[in-house]
């Protein structure tokens, strides 16, 4: 079958390629999946490049991959294959997950605790888009968050691929939302549910009058201090991504939060992805129309390093979402 892989660590030009590889084997609690689409995540980016250098102690290898890797974390497809052991699904059956790596290839084998029934509203390309950016902003808003309806919610990085999720699903709870975003984003936002969107190249929401009761920050751009002085006071502020150093990366924000939240009123929180965790709940909200995954490009399989490139410059509009129908 036809793939993305990398065997060293860089830039997704110059190590990913696209080779012929063996079809995954199947076990006997998998279930063999036929991708139809795929999405591209920072996830992806930082075990293409090794970054933050910490994951490479967590035995994906230190100076270089420990494999050959496929690339890849999220995808749809169409059941090809079960094991003996698995019982819910059989060839034929639509499914999505997040599968950690091997996404971008024409098949590949994943547990069968870990699939999700496609959404039957939605294309192969926008249930694609749904496992880790919807789950994250899921977690962020419900488990970290406890939003309640009628609560004050702002969304920092509203425009991108965890933040269209975050104002859907706040709206969905019956949260107030403001979103976060730059000038060409605004009608963007607000076009998805947002009550008020903040334009963060006129205004800084650090230094605003209006106080909320979650801040789910996907950017990380302002410091650990500034954003509990928009929180009411037992308000949460979860951060969810952002920092590129090469040490800690998005971490450093989440060490902060944790570090800070004993000496203050506020609960600062870290918000991390748990993979098809809750799968059957994004899906009733796409089934029920309160959330449509936002898909800001398509790329064909070849053209993952170009995706690759575009989402690591960090200003795609929703997500990026890689098509295998010229594969099928």
């Amino acid at each position: 079958m036809q793939a993305i892989v990398y065997d060293e660590y860089g830039a997704p030009n110059e190590v990913l390629k696209l080779r012929d590889v063996d079809n995954p084997t199947v076990a006997d609690d998998e279930v063999l999946v036929r991708i139809h689409a795929a999405s591209a995540n920072p996830y992806d980016w930082h075990y293409l490049r090794g970054l933050p250098y910490p994951m490479r102690l967590t035995g994906i290898g230190l100076r270089r991959p420990r494999s050959t890797t496929v690339l890849g974390s999220d995808m749809a497809g169409r059941v090809e294959a079960v094991g003996d052991k698995v019982t819910r699904f059989e060839p034929g059956d639509v499914v999505y997950a997040e599968v950690g790596n091997g996404a971008f290839a024409v098949y590949v084998a994943v547990s069968e605790g870990s699939l999700g029934r496609k959404p039957t509203s939605a294309t192969f390309e926008q249930a694609a888009a749904v496992p880790m950016a919807g789950m994250t902003a899921l977690i962020g808003l419900r488990d970290k968050g406890a939003v309640q309806p009628g609560q004050s919610v702002l969304i920092n990085g509203a425009s991108g691929g965890v933040g269209t999720f975050a104002v859907q699903i706040a709206k969905s709870f019956g949260a107030e939302v403001t979103g976060v975003c730059s000038t060409r984003n605004v009608e963007l936002v607000r076009s998805i549910g947002a009550d008020h969107v903040i334009d963060y190249t006129q205004a800084d929401f650090t230094e605003g009058a209006e106080h909320y009761d979650l801040i789910l920050d996907t950017v990380g751009n302002h410091s650990i201090r500034a954003c509990p002085r928009v929180l009411t006071r037992k308000g949460t502020y979860g951060t969810a991504g952002g920092g590129r150093g090469r040490w800690f990366g998005p971490m450093t924000q989440q060490l902060k939060a944790a570090a800070t939240s004993p000496f203050v009123s506020q609960n600062l929180v870290p918000v991390n992805d748990a993979p098809n965790q809750d799968l059957t709940f994004l899906t009733e909200l796409i089934e029920s129309g309160k959330v449509t995954p936002v898909i800001d490009r398509v790329y064909s399989l070849r053209e993952v390093p170009d995706a690759m490139v575009y989402l690591e410059r960090g200003h795609a509009r929703g997500k990026v979402v890689i098509t295998l129908a010229e594969t099928a």
